[in-house]
């Protein structure tokens, strides 16, 4: 179990730094139903809690590090905090709240601190099942290599923690979308899939109005390699043959190939994010000591 932290609070800063990763904690949406209701967006990677509904949350998962937030950052998500830290909780609530604070409440300073690091914010899509408030279904083809992998990461990451996939014979993914309830990806005559020279992980970003540091970067990779335009990105050549090998390693298994990619994917994201300006050390025909 996480130690729990004596800081109630954390900044839209430093929340924005751990979204998209392997490690981020978990986010609640604890806003009153009428205000989460009224609004058409969400922190990413969050779920929903109503505040009414904490307790019960609380006692039937495993106590981990959350981060709830509602409209401005006061009474709510700081009890919602409070409960959870009651029940042993590493959590703590989103300074300023969604909005990054109430105006003629908040210290204007504090407000144009939060506004302007606000986390990134996704377009709720309930066409698309996600509202925050149930995991979310998405299904493919089978035999998944970078798109089939690259979209179940992007989806994990920033869209739906909580999302199901399924991997199913071509033939089969309309089918089995209309009877598990999910949502078809790459694949033509689907919701989410290829756009003339973008794919899928492009149409994605595009259907969730996402932007966060270096997804940008990444997805000009994906496309690169998923689209045989190696040009497009150094490292897309690189990420396709990684993929293919991946795909060979489990070909039995689409299941264990998508897992066995997300720590490929994180370690992407975190070199697109912030890894750029690091250089490699050693230096090619040096000059040997005497």
């Amino acid at each position: 179990m996480d130690t729990v932290s004596p800081d109630p609070s954390i900044s839209p800063a430093e929340l924005a730094a751990r979204l998209g990763r392997a490690d981020a904690p978990l986010v609640l949406d604890v806003r009153r139903a009428a205000a989460f209701a009224a609004g058409d967006r969400l922190v990413a990677g969050t779920q929903r809690c109503d505040p009414v509904d904490l307790p019960a949350f609380a006692r039937e998962h495993a106590p981990r590090e959350a981060v709830v937030y509602c409209v401005y950052g006061h009474e709510v998500s700081r009890d919602a905090a409070q409960a959870l830290r009651d029940a042993g909780w590493n959590a703590r609530y989103l300074a300023g709240g969604f909005e990054g604070g109430q105006d003629g409440v908040d210290a204007p300073q504090d407000i144009v601190r939060w506004r302007s690091k606000a986390p990134p914010r996704l377009r709720k899509r309930p066409d698309l099942g996600v509202t925050g408030e149930r995991p979310s279904r998405w299904i493919t083809r089978a035999r998944p290599k970078i798109d089939r992998a690259a979209c179940p990461w992007l989806i994990r990451r920033f869209i739906d923690p909580g999302a199901q996939f399924f991997y199913v014979p071509e033939d089969q993914v309309f089918g089995q979308a209309r009877q598990l309830g999910a949502v078809a990806f790459d694949i033509e005559g689907a919701p989410i899939s290829h756009e003339w020279e973008r794919c899928s992980f492009d149409a994605l970003l595009r259907a969730f109005e996402l932007q966060a540091p270096g997804l940008d970067t990444l997805a000009a990779i994906v496309r690169g390699a998923d689209t045989s335009r190696p040009a497009l990105a150094p490292q897309s050549a690189g990420l396709l043959a990684l993929s293919l090998g991946l795909s060979r390693l489990h070909a039995q298994d689409d299941q264990a190939m998508r897992a066995a990619a997300e720590p490929l994917y994180d370690a992407l994201y975190e070199w697109c994010r912030a890894g750029q300006d690091e250089r490699h050390s050693w230096q090619a025909h040096a000059v040997a000591a005497a």
